[in-house]
């Protein structure tokens, strides 16, 4: 990151030995970063529609995470409507420093798309040619 313009320009630095590990539950911003990563990781792998073994509704923290991840997207799509989680928003180097909002979909270098595999092709019918 520091060898970008922006924090070469305002002489930001960051030594290796600034970057260390920290208890989030010791800071207050970091925790709620994690309650927001965990509800949009929660929502992103259909963990929201999971119930209890044995009980015929959702638990409350399944439905309150499920709550959190309907509020940041409602406010992400007043900044890009048509928002997809499951893409990257893009943008060249610099905006990444403008946009109030960015978001990345992280995949390894090894993916491989299976069509067969998505939530929309198990909702199709199979169609024989």
């Amino acid at each position: 990151m520091q060898s970008q313009d922006i924090f070469s320009e305002n002489n930001i630095f960051i030594r290796k030995e600034d970057i260390v590990e920290i208890v989030s539950h010791n800071h207050v911003v970091l925790q709620c970063m994690d309650i927001i990563m965990g509800a949009m990781q929660f929502r992103l792998n259909d963990k929201h529609l999971e119930k209890p073994s044995g009980q015929r509704r959702r638990g409350k923290k399944t439905i309150a995470k499920e709550k959190l991840y309907k509020h940041i997207n409602k406010l992400i799509r007043e900044i890009y409507p048509n928002f997809n989680i499951g893409i990257s928003t893009g943008g060249n180097l610099y905006e990444r420093w403008e946009h109030p909002y960015r978001h990345w979909n992280f995949t390894p270098s090894e993916f491989k798309f299976v069509p067969e595999k998505t939530k929309m092709h198990k909702n199709k019918p199979h169609r024989s040619y």
